[in-house]
C-alpha cells in the first residue's frame, strides 16, 4: 500500500499557504493511502531533470510536487506551488541518495551547473584550488557525490563556497565547508558522527533512504495523521531529531551530562526526548527549568511527543515524568516539612540591610551587600568568618584586604541571622533548605533529572536537583546556553558538585532562524566573554543556520508615537501577507512599553493580547523580552530599543557601587535583547526612537 512522507520544507511552507489552499490540499491528499496504485493521478513533467518528480493537481491553480520512486511505496510530497512555479521548481531539481548517511538528498542541478559553469572560467586564470590537497576518493568516502565533486573542482576561493551553500545538499556543503576550514578528512569524517551509515547504501532505493532521512521527511500513516500534522506543522516538526540530536538523546553517560548550542538548535526538543526517553526505560523522570512558562511550554511538548509514539504504554511513560519548575520543586520538597514559608520581598530586605549594618564604620552600599550574600555566602555554602574569608569571590571585582573583608561579614552575618530569628525566607535558601531535606532521605524522588535552561539556574537550584537524583547513570541531563543567560549567576557546575567534564556536546545547526535573523543576532554578542558553566569560556563560532530569509528591518523614530505607529503598520503588512496574528510575537524591555504597544496594536484594528494574561486565542502576543523566552514566532518586532530603556537603568547595579555587578547586569541586558530577536523564524523587526540602544550601534547599516 502506498505511504504519504512530507517533506521538511513543505511542512514549514505549508502554514505560510492562504487557508483556502491548505484546505484543498488537505483534501487532495487526505485520501492517499485509499487511492488506487499510485496514491493519486501524477503526471509526468516533460524535461524533468529527475524522472522520478511528478505533479498532482490541488485544484486549477495549485499544483503539489511529489517524488514518487520507481517500484517503492513511499511517495514524498516536497512542494505546493502555483502550477508555472511548480513545474519550473520540479524541472531545476534532483534527488539522490547520499553514500555516506544514506539519506535523502535535494538539489537545484540547474543552477548548480550554471554556476558551475561560471566558476571553470575563473579557474582557468586561477593556478590553485580550493581543495586540491584533498584527492577525490577521500571526497567520496565523505559522501560527495559526482556532480558535487565536479562542483568542488572549480573552486578557487572560500567565499565562492560560501555561495553555493543555497545551492548543495547541506551534508555535502558541510564536508567541503570542514576541509576548506583546515580539517583533516578524519576529523571530517569524525565531526560527521550520527550522520553516517555503518552500512553499505543502495543509491536507487529511494524508500529506504527516505525512512532514514528522519531529520527532513515525516512519515505519516492514514488521513488522521495527516491530519494532525497538516493542522499544527510547526508544532508537530519541532519534536522531530535531526541524527546530531538524535545521538545525544540516546547515548548513555556515565554520571552528568550536557548539550549546548545557540538558538533553535534544538537543546529543548533534545531535553524532551532525553526525558521521555529515560521514562520509557522504567525511570522516574524529573523535566524542570527556570520558570512556570517554560515548565507548560515543556509539558506541552512531552504530550505532543506522546502522541506521536505508537507505544500502547505511551501514557504509562508521561506518568513516570514530572513536569515541575525548579522553585515550584523547592517550594513542594520545603512545605512537606515546614509548611508555607514568610518570604521576604525586595522592600523588607532593604530594610534588614539598613539594620545589619547600623553602627558599622564603613560604608557598605545594600545592592553590593545583597549581590555578596547570593553570590558568594549563598553561591558557596559560606557559613563562618573563617569561611567568608577563604571564599573564592570570582566575577565580584576588585579583591578586599582582609581588614574590609572582616567588616563586611559582620553585615552578612547580621542580615542572615536576622533572617534565622523572623522565620524570613528567599527563594534561594528556600532551594538551599529543600537540597538538605532530600540529601537527609534514604530514598531520593527521582532516578533521573532532565534540566531545560540551565544557565539560568543559580547554585541553590543546582544543590537541590543533584539531591533529587542519586549519583549513577544517566543521573542529570543538562541543556542551555549561557549566551542567553538573563537570570542565573555566573558559575561552574562542578562548584555544585556536577561533573560533566568528558560528557559535553555542541549543537551547532539552528533549525528555526533564518541566517539572515540569526547572524545579525549573533552580532550582538560578538567580543563578549560568556562562561560556560565549566570553567572556561562558550563560543557561537560555528552556529549556523541553512534557512534563508529577509534582512532583520533596523529602524528608529522621533518619537514614542510613531515608534508605534510604525510597529501597527508593520503587524498590519505581515498579516497581509497571510501570517496570522498568533504567529506574531512582540518584546519589550518593560510592561509599560509592552502596553502601549497593546493599546497601539488594539487602537490600530489589530487583536492583540498580553503575554501576561496567559490566554491562548488567534492574537498577537505581546510582552517583556523576559516572557519571550522559550517562545517561537515566524515573525517578532522587537520595539524600544532605544538609548535610555537598554539597557534598564533599574536593572544594573552602580559601576561605581560594584563595578564586576555592573559589568555582569549590562551582559545580561544585552542577553536578553539577543534572546528576543533570536525568537523569530522568518522576519525580524527592530526599533527605537530618539538615540538607539548601545548594544546595536554597531550593527546599524552606515
Amino acid at each position: 500500500m502506498p505511504q504519504l512522507a512530507l517533506d521538511k520544507d513543505f511542512l514549514t511552507e505549508f502554514a505560510t499557504l492562504e487557508k483556502p489552499v491548505q484546505k484543498r490540499v488537505s483534501e487532495a491528499f487526505s485520501k492517499f493511502e485509499q487511492a488506487t496504485h499510485t496514491g493519486l493521478h501524477l503526471e509526468k513533467i516533460t524535461g524533468a531533470r529527475d524522472g522520478r518528480f511528478r505533479t498532482i493537481r490541488i485544484d486549477q491553480f495549485w499544483r503539489g510536487v511529489v517524488l514518487a520512486p520507481e517500484g517503492g511505496t513511499t511517495f514524498t510530497l516536497l512542494k505546493v506551488l502555483p502550477h508555472d512555479k511548480a513545474y519550473e521548481w520540479a524541472k531545476t531539481r534532483k534527488a539522490s541518495v547520499n553514500a555516506a548517511t544514506g539519506a535523502i538528498e535535494l538539489r537545484n542541478v540547474a543552477a548548480l551547473d550554471a554556476s558551475m559553469a561560471h566558476l571553470r572560467i575563473i579557474a582557468d586564470r586561477t593556478p590553485t584550488r580550493l581543495f586540491e590537497r584533498v584527492g577525490d576518493a577521500e571526497l567520496t568516502r565523505l559522501g560527495v557525490d559526482e556532480q558535487t565533486l565536479s562542483f568542488a573542482r572549480t573552486l578557487t576561493e572560500l567565499f565562492q563556497l560560501e555561495a553555493a551553500q543555497v545551492l548543495l545538499p547541506p551534508v555535502q556543503w558541510n564536508v567541503l565547508y570542514g576541509l576548506a576550514a583546515g580539517m583533516s578528512p578524519d576529523e571530517v569524517w569524525q565531526e560527521l558522527g550520527a550522520d553516517i551509515l555503518r552500512e553499505d547504501v543502495d543509491p536507487d532505493d529511494l524508500d529506504a533512504a527516505v525512512r532514514r532521512s528522519t531529520d527532513r521527511v515525516l512519515l505519516v500513516e492514514g488521513p488522521d495523521e495527516l491530519m494532525a500534522a497538516l493542522e499544527h506543522p510547526f508544532d508537530l516538526w519541532r519534536i522531530y531529531l535531526h541524527p546530531a540530536q538524535r545521538a545525544v538523546v540516546d547515548a548513555s553517560y556515565r554520571g552528568p551530562a550536557r548539550v549546548s548550542g545557540g538558538p533553535g538548535t534544538g537543546k529543548t526538543v533534545v531535553a524532551i526526548h532525553r526525558a521521555y526517553r529515560l521514562a520509557r526505560a522504567g525511570g522516574r523522570v524529573l523535566l524542570t527549568t527556570f520558570t512556570s512558562t517554560l515548565a507548560k511550554a515543556l509539558e506541552a511538548q512531552l504530550r505532543l511527543l506522546a502522541e506521536t509514539d505508537d507505544s500502547a504504554h505511551a501514557r504509562d511513560i508521561l506518568r513516570r515524568v514530572r513536569v515541575e519548575h525548579v522553585d515550584r520543586f523547592a517550594h513542594r520538597v520545603f512545605r512537606e516539612t515546614h509548611g508555607t514559608p514568610d518570604l521576604l520581598t525586595p522592600k523588607r530586605e532593604r530594610h534588614v540591610w539598613e539594620e545589619a549594618t547600623a553602627g558599622l564604620e564603613a560604608e557598605l552600599p545594600p545592592g553590593f551587600l545583597s549581590q555578596e550574600w547570593r553570590q558568594v555566602v549563598l553561591a558557596r555554602g559560606v557559613d563562618s568568618a573563617d569561611a567568608y574569608l577563604a571564599a573564592k569571590r570570582t566575577g565580584r571585582g576588585r579583591g578586599m584586604r582582609p581588614g574590609r573583608k572582616a567588616v563586611v561579614w559582620q553585615a552578612l552575618d547580621a542580615f542572615r541571622t536576622s533572617l534565622r530569628e523572623r522565620s524570613l525566607w528567599t527563594h534561594e535558601t528556600i532551594a538551599d533548605e529543600a537540597a538538605r531535606l532530600l540529601a537527609e532521605r534514604g530514598e531520593r524522588p527521582f532516578d533521573h533529572v532532565v534540566v531545560d535552561e540551565a544557565q539560568d539556574l543559580h547554585p541553590g537550584q543546582w544543590r537541590l536537583l543533584r539531591a533529587a537524583a542519586t549519583e549513577g547513570t544517566d543521573d542529570l541531563f543538562i541543556a542551555g546556553d549561557t549566551h542567553q543567560r538573563i537570570y542565573g549567576p555566573r558559575m561552574s557546575l562542578a562548584e555544585v558538585g556536577v561533573n560533566v567534564r568528558g560528557r559535553s556536546s555542541k549543537l551547532r545547526v539552528n533549525y528555526r532562524t533564518t541566517a539572515q535573523i540569526l547572524g545579525w543576532s549573533l552580532g550582538l554578542m560578538h567580543g563578549q566573554n560568556v562562561d560556560d558553566m565549566d570553567g572556561g569560556l562558550d563560543s557561537v563560532a560555528g552556529c549556523r543556520s541553512e534557512m534563508q530569509g529577509d534582512t532583520p528591518q533596523l529602524l528608529g523614530f522621533s518619537t514614542a508615537d510613531d515608534e508605534l505607529a510604525h510597529l501597527a503598520n508593520t503587524v498590519r503588512e505581515w498579516i497581509e501577507t497571510d501570517v496570522l496574528p498568533s504567529e506574531i510575537g512582540v518584546a519589550a524591555r518593560s510592561n509599560r512599553i509592552a502596553d502601549q504597544a497593546v493599546s497601539a496594536l488594539t487602537r490600530a484594528g489589530i487583536q492583540a493580547r498580553s503575554l501576561a494574561d496567559h490566554r491562548e486565542d488567534d492574537a498577537v502576543a505581546v510582552g517583556t523580552m523576559h516572557r519571550m523566552k522559550g517562545l517561537e514566532f515566524r515573525c517578532i518586532a522587537v520595539v524600544g530599543v532605544s538609548g535610555d530603556r537598554l539597557p534598564a537603568p533599574g536593572a544594573l547595579t552602580p559601576e561605581e557601587e560594584d563595578p564586576a555587578a555592573y559589568a555582569v547586569d549590562l551582559l545580561r541586558e544585552r542577553s536578553l535583547l539577543f534572546v528576543a530577536c533570536t525568537r523569530a523564524r522568518e522576519r525580524l523587526s527592530v526599533s527605537w526612537h530618539q538615540a538607539p540602544s548601545p548594544f546595536i550601534e554597531g550593527l546599524l547599516p552606515s
